[in-house]
């Protein structure tokens, strides 16, 4: 039995006895506290403000639900293939169709706002574009893809006094949000430790060199931005499930990559491409501003795929599913290890509007990344994954990439506050 404890918890600023802590854990205590229900701010049903907003990619772009927010109306879609345009306007009902962002920036006249869901290294020049026309801007990860691009982007807000939404989706995982709830209720303890992961194998390698038509290439034969992609720069899979829980900032890591140095890999074509980057899977250890411990990983090549992380905390630990494989599991120090049934947070979350209360794509995330940009447009108000928060979590994984090409060597991060 651990003593009573009034003081706020390390990390957590929040206040909670020995006995509202045993209260609380547990996903049936979890609902009756209501914390259960309260994944983000309510959407603002009482307001009637409409967002017009573009949408570019009609790859990625056609998943987030736009259309069922009653504050949004798609108002111009684009991409640069014609059969995306095409699945964009079938999925959205927008009759108003550009051939490119190019052109939408100089022609459009009723946005609001753009969902830029192009290709990783094109992020943050895209963002730069449409902040620069006065626009808000939600776009994929990761937002940017060099430490220079990350300080364009905040020079780019502070001209244009645009909001920006980076949309991450382990950020309204299921799971995370369960633990972020469990963290904001001062249920971990001190939180010090975390393992977070993103995993996403290649599979068959040798099919990327036969077959032109998988998304390692474009469609006039050239090789696209996926060609040889560092792991750890597309790493807010894995820091999300960090920074989307104690909202901790990173300041040193230290990192290795695996070159896959048999034959095999060693004569692979994956090897020559524009990144010069030696690596297919790449592991770091990160330190957080709280002094806290952070193992952060992402694979290309190996036996598994998903998202998942594990938090550890001096009164609980909590572990993630793995898509589909096993349950989630809490440990409380008193209680012991049991299986934990993570709530359905878009069945009833009140930040949804009713139209977009149903499960959608990386574990129901999609309709609360949407809602979310919508519902702070609508509030004047800043995105809870706003650009310092989007930084916070891509910079990390630029500086592993370095640290992994040093071998190891533990490197400062760089904090971009905008």
């Amino acid at each position: 039995m651990f003593p009573p404890r009034e003081d706020p918890l390390p990390g957590n600023g929040a206040r909670m006895s020995r006995r509202g802590f045993l209260e609380f854990t547990g996903s049936a205590a979890l609902a009756a506290t209501g914390l259960a229900l309260a994944p983000g701010r309510v959407f603002p049903a009482e307001n009637a403000k409409k967002i017009r907003i573009g949408v570019v990619g009609g790859n990625f772009g056609t998943q987030w639900y736009w259309h069922e927010h009653p504050n949004c109306v798609v108002t111009g879609v684009t991409d640069l293939r014609p059969d995306r345009r095409e699945r964009l306007v079938k999925t959205y009902g927008c009759k108003t169709v550009y051939d490119s962002l190019e052109t939408m920036v100089k022609q459009a006249r009723d946005i609001d706002a753009v969902a830029v869901f192009s290709g990783a290294p094109d992020h943050a020049k895209h963002v730069e574009m449409c902040m620069a026309r006065g626009w808000h801007v939600i776009s994929a990860v990761p937002a940017c893809m060099s430490l220079e691009e990350a300080q364009r982007m905040v020079e780019a807000k502070k001209r244009s006094g645009m909001s920006y939404m980076m949309a991450e989706t382990s950020w309204y995982r299921q799971g995370v949000i369960y633990a972020r709830n469990l963290y904001k209720a001062g249920g971990f303890g001190e939180m010090y430790y975390s393992e977070v992961e993103y995993y996403h194998d290649l599979g068959d390698m040798q099919r990327y060199v036969d077959d032109k038509t998988t998304r390692m290439y474009e469609p006039d034969g050239s090789r696209s931005w996926r060609w040889g992609l560092p792991p750890m720069l597309y790493p807010t899979h894995s820091t999300g499930c960090l920074l989307g829980v104690s909202d901790e900032r990173i300041t040193k890591v230290s990192c290795l990559g695996w070159r896959g140095d048999s034959a095999a890999y060693r004569e692979h074509p994956c090897r020559d491409n524009v990144y010069n980057n030696p690596f297919y899977s790449a592991a770091s250890m990160m330190l957080t501003d709280r002094g806290h411990m952070c193992r952060c990983n992402v694979f290309w090549r190996l036996v598994g795929h998903g998202e998942r992380a594990q938090w550890f905390g001096d009164r609980a630990s909590l572990y993630m599913p793995l898509d589909g494989v096993h349950g989630a599991v809490e440990a409380i120090r008193t209680q012991g290890h049991r299986k934990l049934d993570v709530p359905r947070y878009w069945k009833t979350a009140e930040m949804l509007p009713p139209a977009m209360r149903h499960d959608t794509g990386h574990d129901g995330s999609h309709v609360f990344l949407a809602a979310e940009f919508i519902n702070a447009l609508v509030d004047e108000r800043e995105p809870e994954i706003n650009l310092e928060r989007a930084l916070a979590m891509t910079v990390p994984g630029i500086v592993a990439h370095e640290s992994a090409l040093r071998d190891g060597e533990q490197l400062e991060v760089p904090r971009f506050e905008a």
